[in-house]
């Protein structure tokens, strides 16, 4: 059954250097906060896991957490390029990175393939595409029943996946309302799994349509840390903040600026601060 424990406790319980981490959230609820206690805590050789990493994973990659990425798309949203990845891509600084290109098709379903405990993935896809000439964990396989081709891609079985959720009861089950993503799929396919919510809370509300309880047996450890994915979105608690998507074209592409920023904003910093982030409370249900 899942722990509730502090942020600090949680990382350091279940990240371990050489991990493969993934950390999922599709335009809202990015696991900011855990990100920066992963870069505090000094972890090192992590094989990082994400359908469309952004600027967490730009900040992991820029302070040489990170030994390889597997991704489907990587930039920064709404404004351009990944400078910190780039770096390391292009230049090898601070390190070389190993990275394996897969379509969003095949990330999502190698995740539910992990989840469901087989060896890999099939589907109908990247026909035409150039991507399995340069990544070669993308293969093809017949249909034993009707001849057909399809792609096959191995299974995403993460040592650790972190992800950010809205509502966690005393008990450990956490409620994700809004886009829901490859969350669930990501967090039943790993071996260990930390949650950081907006609120604790006695009893999960009636979910919304379009949201997904996680069992308590089915997490780790549920950590309270309320604003921790800003700059995402919460739904229902905080929006994104474009500016701060803005502000990070300019931080990232210079080395000095970068480590400067992530010396006062991480380094430097505590989970506590992301609470600043932190909106008002979702209406009850009448």
């Amino acid at each position: 059954m899942a722990k509730i424990v502090s942020l600090a406790e949680a990382v350091g319980d279940n990240v371990r250097d050489g991990d493969t981490v993934a950390m999922e959230g599709f335009t809202h609820l990015i696991p900011y906060a855990a990100g920066h206690e992963v870069i505090r805590q000094c972890r090192k050789d992590l094989y990082l896991v994400r359908m469309t990493p952004d600027i967490l994973y730009d900040q992991l990659i820029g302070v040489g957490a990170a030994r390889g990425m597997k991704f489907s798309w990587g930039g920064n949203p709404g404004v351009g390029s990944l400078h910190r990845f780039r770096d390391a891509v292009e230049n090898q600084w601070p390190r070389p990175l190993e990275i394996e290109e897969h379509s969003h098709a095949a990330m999502a379903n190698a995740y539910e393939a992990g989840a469901a405990n087989l060896p890999f993935a099939t589907l109908r896809g990247y026909i035409g595409a150039d991507l399995p000439k340069v990544n070669p964990n993308i293969k093809s396989v017949a249909c034993p029943f009707t001849g057909e081709v399809l792609a096959a891609v191995p299974a995403i079985r993460p040592d650790v996946t972190i992800i950010h959720a809205q509502r966690a009861d005393r008990k450990g089950n956490v409620l994700i309302e809004g886009i829901v993503g490859v969350q669930k799929e990501a967090v039943l396919a790993a071996k260990r799994s930390i949650v950081t919510v907006e609120e604790i809370v006695d009893e999960l509300n009636p979910p919304s349509p379009n949201s997904l309880v996680l069992p308590s047996w089915a997490v780790t450890s549920v950590a309270h840390v309320p604003g921790g994915a800003f700059p995402s979105y919460a739904h229902g608690y905080y929006p994104r903040s474009n500016a701060f998507y803005i502000g990070w074209d300019e931080i990232a592409r210079d080395r000095d600026s970068f480590t400067a920023w992530i010396k006062e904003n991480v380094l430097d910093a505590r989970p506590e601060d992301f609470a600043k982030h932190a909106g008002n409370k979702p209406a009850k249900a009448a």
